[in-house]
């Protein structure tokens, strides 16, 4: 008779300690998977905000990957050129990268860090390291008068600045290439490609010829 109470005493102390494990197992559970979630969150944040902000920037040019048709169509456009090209707005270097592989020594300047380390690691990929230079610079405080291949994925917003900016630095034997966006006053010398992947081509008779307008225009309003 004395076994029975034993028996039925042991078994109420197990039971409970068995609920009280899977409670426990639950609440960790719920602390680590949010935990995880939230981590993978903030890494995936921290990964995609420097594509992000540029083109929320006022001055900097949003990313947006050149198409194989562009590419091809700026080729093109420097046909029987020479001298250093320069990407004003690298991305992720493939305009830079495709230059260097006909021969160019070719520079690509980007503000967003992430997209320049990139475009080094394609480059070293594509084997085209030695003949390529990325650099992290804001355009607006980069002089261009070095380069005589200038290419730019523009946006309008930003196209009436650069003008006059490649114009005051550029040599006379500069070719800009426009993709996407034309100049607003430059008259193209030549032009290819249809819709988006249309690329417009300028050489220094382009800009010289503005550039000497605007300043017979001042005289002519100095000297009335």
């Amino acid at each position: 008779m004395s076994k029975i109470p034993a028996e039925s005493s042991v078994a109420p102390d197990i039971k409970p300690l068995t609920i009280a494990d899977e409670d426990s197992n639950k609440r960790n559970w719920g602390i680590l998977l949010p935990g995880i979630a939230g981590g993978t969150l903030v890494a995936l944040y921290s990964v995609a905000i420097p594509f992000i902000v540029p083109a929320l920037r006022k001055h900097c040019l949003p990313f947006v990957p050149a198409t194989s048709k562009q590419i091809e169509n700026v080729l093109i456009m420097l046909k029987g050129r020479n001298g250093i090209l320069v990407d004003i707005g690298s991305g992720d270097g493939r305009i830079v990268i495709a230059a260097a592989k006909v021969g160019f020594k070719a520079v690509g300047y980007e503000l967003n860090p992430w997209l320049v380390w990139y475009s080094r690691y394609r480059a070293w990929r594509e084997g085209v390291h030695q003949d390529v230079n990325f650099y992290i610079s804001d355009l607006w405080k980069v002089s261009f008068s070095q380069y005589t291949n200038v290419v730019i994925f523009g946006v309008p917003q930003m196209m009436l600045q650069l003008e006059k900016k490649l114009g005051d630095e550029l040599q006379q034997d500069a070719r800009v290439i426009a993709c996407r966006f034309p100049f607003p006053h430059w008259r193209p010398n030549h032009s290819f490609g249809e819709g988006i992947d249309t690329v417009w081509a300028y050489d220094s008779k382009s800009f010289r010829m503005k550039k000497e307008n605007d300043a017979a225009i001042v005289k002519g309003i100095l000297s009335s």
